[in-house]
């Protein structure tokens, strides 16, 4: 670790992610925010911190596993009650959904401009939402996502960005990135990844008909966080404050 990297980690901590009260979990597509932090978002929930899932795009293009002959249309109708049925069970009470057809079918500022007015109602002090930067990512949508939350994570502090939006500045405290390649912070969620699990196979049946390699994936990927965070099972963010957003290369390694 560079001089410079050890100072600014001692000057400008990371927030610890749980000392909150609301979050915003943002999904590119129902079933994504399960996956990525699932067990996290039961955790809070179940600690009494006030949760909203924002899902941003309808899922009708997830045909490869729905039923055989299921239009569009109707797919993205069951999407939407199987996410609803997910959160309940997770424990969040709040649910949100942008008016956005999957696939990258949409302009991406128009996409921003919607998450940034759930942002500036709701005015979480922490985000979650897929990792922008994982060079292995190649679904737009997560992608778009990704990149409108961290715009909007420098720009939802500013009253006169979001004035000249027409919002009302939030003043956010942290950004986390799950589905991440570099986490810096875990959250122990030993108890939970049961949950977790739940909510995929038991609600998301359109797109998880039966128990399979995710289920095993999720399990490897609890442990191998837990044991680098000393708990038996844990999920893994990318977590910047307000410091770490602007001008400091060395947040990001």
């Amino acid at each position: 670790m560079s001089l410079t990297r050890l100072i600014l980690r001692m000057a400008a901590p990371l927030p610890k992610l749980e000392r909150f009260d609301r979050y915003l979990f943002i999904g590119p597509h129902p079933d994504d925010i399960e996956i990525g932090a699932g067990a996290t978002a039961a955790k809070l929930a179940g600690a009494g911190k006030d949760v909203c899932f924002l899902i941003c795009t309808d899922g009708r293009f997830g045909t490869d596993r729905a039923p055989a002959g299921m239009s569009g249309e109707l797919l993205a109708a069951l999407r939407k009650r199987e996410a609803e049925a997910s959160a309940s069970l997770l424990g969040v009470k709040m649910i949100r959904f942008l008016p956005f057809c999957d696939g990258g079918f949409y302009n991406e500022d128009a996409l921003m401009r919607a998450i940034a007015r759930v942002i500036s109602d709701f005015k979480p002090d922490v985000i979650f939402a897929p990792d922008p930067c994982v060079t292995s990512e190649c679904h737009p949508d997560h992608l778009n996502v990704g990149e409108a939350v961290r715009r909007l994570a420098c720009f939802a502090p500013n009253p006169g960005i979001m004035e000249a939006m027409g919002l009302e500045a939030t003043e956010l405290k942290a950004l986390a990135f799950y589905m991440t390649a570099k986490p810096n912070q875990f959250v122990n969620t030993t108890g939970y990844l049961e949950n977790q699990l739940r909510s995929i196979y038991d609600c998301h049946k359109s797109q998880f008909p039966e128990r399979d390699a995710i289920a095993l994936y999720l399990r490897l990927r609890a442990a191998d966080f837990g044991l680098r965070s000393f708990c038996l099972s844990a999920e893994g963010f990318r977590v910047l404050g307000q410091t770490q957003m602007h001008c400091l290369p060395e947040a990001g390694r």
